[in-house]
């Protein structure tokens, strides 16, 4: 029996995915998680076969989600759940971990072909994406060009993300069990490793980066 732990802010997407997913007589899904910070914590829990991850989540992104999951759950098989069709964000879901890139409009057949792909050891991507979109990620691995968003620490990351969406250091400091002078030595960290002198250009790198989207 496949082990699925969906991870979607919207709750009535995470209910009809499980009943389709558990419509197949060799899966089952053992939880279902709506925020970002919250999602690797529950894959620890729950240590699911395969993670299922929307790529925009709240609290932190899918893309870095991913990351962190396959630091700390190695094993687990990355699915990113995305409604967008672009080249980047496939190739740097790779580099984070994800085994595996589907679009949202595919059919659940879709889904399911891929769960089942990923967990046998093997790559999946949506249509119209293809071995050229491998390649390019295996190329663009494969170059030592300097990126400093890659120098930031994990927790560097949650609260650029949680800054970018208009979080205080107090409403960080909460959501991340952290003091708020910590969260202060993360920030002037990250802004320094980034180049950035202030809120607003934190803000448009986030923006630029695919990080934080304004309209869902």
């Amino acid at each position: 029996m496949i082990s699925i732990l969906l991870a979607d802010d919207h709750h009535i997407v995470r209910q009809g995915l499980q009943a389709l997913l558990e419509a197949e007589p060799d899966m089952q899904v053992i939880g279902g998680v709506a925020d970002g910070l919250a999602v690797s914590d529950s894959v620890e829990q729950l240590r699911p076969d395969v993670l299922v991850l929307d790529l925009m989540m709240p609290g932190l992104n899918g893309l870095d989600v991913a990351r962190l999951v396959r630091q700390r759950s190695p094993k687990v098989r990355i699915i990113i759940l995305s409604m967008h069709a672009n080249e980047a964000y496939v190739i740097q879901a790779l580099r984070n971990g994800a085994s595996g890139y589907v679009l949202k409009d595919a059919s659940t057949d879709k889904l399911v072909e891929a769960i089942r792909d990923v967990v046998a050891g093997k790559r999946y991507l949506s249509p119209p994406f293809s071995e050229m979109v491998i390649e390019a990620y295996l190329e663009k691995s494969s170059k030592n060009a300097a990126d400093p968003y890659e120098t930031l620490t994990s927790r560097e990351r949650e609260v650029m993300l949680l800054a970018a969406e208009g979080f205080s250091n107090n409403e960080v400091a909460e959501r991340l069990s952290i003091s708020p002078r910590t969260v202060e030595v993360h920030r002037s960290r990250l802004m320094e490793k980034l180049g950035l002198k202030n809120h607003t250009a934190l803000v448009k790198y986030a923006i630029q980066r695919g990080l934080l989207i304004m309209e869902r």
